[in-house]
Formats: C-alpha cells, sequence, structure tokens
C-alpha cells in the first residue's frame, strides 16, 4: 500500500485503517451472503431472483398495481434494459403485462397481474421469514435502531442531489 502523492499533484488516497478494513471487509461479506440466503430462498420458493420479488413487490404497491417503466428502473435502481429483460421474464410467467402510458405515447407501464399477486402473496411470508431469521433474529432492538440510523446515513450521503447525476438507472 504505497501512500506518496503520484507525482499529479493529488493527494494521497486515504486509505483505511485497520479497523475501517475490518469493518467493509464484515460489510461485504455479510451483504455478498444475505443477498444469497433471500435469492436461494425466491429461487426455491418462487422460482425467482430476488430482484424479480423486489419488481413485483413495488407494482403491488402501486396505484392500480401499476408504475411507469422509467419510474420502476429509479426505484429499483437497475438499468432500464434489465428492468426490460427482467419484466419480460415476469410477462413469460404472467406476472406482469405491460401496457402503454396513457399520458405519454412513448412510454409504458408494468402492470402487476392477478396472478403476480397471488404469487406475491403465497412467497411473501417465507421471504419475510428468511428476511427475520437472517437479520432481525440476530439483532437486538438496540441494533435494530442503530443498523437503520446507519444505513439512512449513509443512503442519505450516496443520494444524488443533482436531477442530472449520471446514473444507470437514470438512462
Amino acid at each position: 500500500m504505497n501512500t506518496a502523492s503520484n507525482g499529479d499533484g493529488a493527494a494521497p488516497p486515504r486509505w483505511l485503517d485497520d479497523d475501517e478494513q475490518r469493518v467493509w471487509r464484515a460489510y461485504l461479506h455479510a451483504t455478498t451472503l444475505f443477498e444469497d440466503h433471500l435469492d436461494r430462498q425466491l429461487q426455491r420458493d418462487a422460482g425467482m431472483p430476488h430482484i424479480y420479488y423486489g419488481l413485483l413487490v413495488q407494482l403491488s404497491q402501486a396505484p392500480r398495481r401499476r408504475k411507469r417503466m422509467t419510474e420502476l428502473a429509479i426505484d429499483a435502481k437497475i438499468t432500464r434494459s434489465r428492468l426490460s429483460h427482467a419484466v419480460a421474464r415476469l410477462e413469460k410467467n404472467g406476472w406482469v403485462r405491460r401496457e402503454d402510458c396513457p399520458s405519454d405515447k412513448r412510454g409504458q407501464n408494468a402492470v402487476l397481474t392477478d396472478e403476480g399477486f397471488k404469487v406475491l402473496e403465497r412467497t411473501a411470508p417465507g421471504h419475510v421469514d428468511a428476511v427475520r431469521q437472517a437479520m432481525f433474529d440476530r439483532l437486538t432492538p438496540e441494533q435494530v435502531k442503530q443498523l437503520g440510523e446507519i444505513m439512512q446515513v449513509v443512503a442519505e450521503g450516496l443520494q444524488p442531489q443533482d436531477s442530472g447525476a449520471d446514473l444507470p438507472w437514470l438512462r
């Protein structure tokens, strides 16, 4: 780990100290294991990855169970092309359909079908159990509160203030 300046006048990197490195690696390890845990549960119980489940949840909570595709991409933090691929798979299963947006002829809405809603209803109890078992049952109420506060600070720090930010889900 070289801490010398790179010669172009830029300040040297602020390397993580041992405690920060330990926390960073623990965070990466835990989030990777957690996402894998949820993916395996959802594949086993519903034959879909976690990202697809999240899309169904968003649609279930939207007015009339429909949302513009661009808004769905932004809310899911995925590119429009990845969303299009996911929605195509969900359409193939009969869980989602696309319809033209009445207010914008260029736009499309994703709509959660009755069958998709039933899949969500069947899958949600197992999913919440997997989340509870993997995270909340392992933490004290004080740790849950602290984790929520920490994640809020991190998310607020990463949320772009510039509406023109070059983010994948805005492309």
